[in-house]
């Protein structure tokens, strides 16, 4: 029977491999988009890449949604290596190929970050406030996010240490750090930007995420150490934590 982590949140689910972990998290990603797609036009979803995000975006893609709900569902990217269209290491050809190449949603609802310009954030930002104006101001925000962990604690591309971790007023910015490993710089979604997300799921797989998964569960570092710590969201929308056995301290 799978266990709970003490300590961590009562928003948890925990499944025996990483695979049935990105099928619950696809699930409850898309009852919450569908909540909202009976009330709007469109909805909006960021996803985090990495391996972790291949698996959630093919759970996605073999999910329940159908074409009429994909055509409505928007989808950005949490953040992004600053490297060529064709490099394996960009986050966005692992999510297009997912979802575009499953056929789930058309190619122009995926919405890439323009690594490859100077004013690349500035950029990303400005189609992200543009997207989102048309919505009551504090409704301003995303439906829903992705999010992983690094076995340093890292989330998204805020590292410890490094200074976007402390901006307060941008949704997405530059982060070179010294902490940043390579390729950088990175660009990413800010925490004032992420945290007031309708959902928030983090996806936390694999042996190597345990002794991160360990120190946040015993509360004793800020977001500056262990950045996965700063991920709260609002009184009403709590991350919710989806683990696999292995990841378990």
């Amino acid at each position: 029977m799978p266990r709970a982590v003490a300590g961590l949140s009562d928003r948890q689910v925990v499944c025996a491999t990483a695979e049935e972990a990105a099928a619950r998290l696809a699930a409850a990603v898309l009852a919450a988009l569908r909540l909202r797609l009976a009330t709007a036009a469109r909805v909006d979803l960021a996803l985090s890449g990495g391996s972790s995000g291949k698996l959630v975006a093919a759970a996605l893609a073999g999910g329940e949604a159908g074409a009429e709900e994909w055509a409505r569902i928007h989808v950005w990217m949490v953040d992004e290596r600053c490297v060529e269209a064709d490099d394996p290491r960009l986050n966005f050809a692992s999510i297009r190929s997912a979802l575009v190449g499953s056929g789930a949603i058309p190619a122009e609802n995926l919405h890439p970050m323009p690594v490859l310009f100077p004013d690349g954030a500035e950029r990303y930002e400005r189609e992200l406030r543009a997207a989102l104006a048309e919505r009551p101001p504090g409704e301003r925000r995303l439906d829903a996010i992705v999010l992983g962990m690094g076995p340093d604690g890292h989330t998204a591309s805020l590292f410890p240490g490094s200074p976007a971790l402390d901006e307060r007023e941008r949704w997405v910015v530059w982060n070179d750090g010294d902490a940043v490993t390579p390729p950088r710089p990175r660009m990413t979604m800010t925490f004032p930007f992420l945290n007031r997300a309708g959902f928030i799921a983090l996806f936390v797989t694999g042996d190597s995420k345990r002794a991160a998964l360990r120190r946040l569960a015993e509360g004793r570092e800020d977001y500056r150490t262990l950045p996965v710590a700063g991920v709260a969201g609002a009184a009403e929308t709590r991350p919710v934590w989806f683990l696999d056995q292995a990841a378990l301290p």
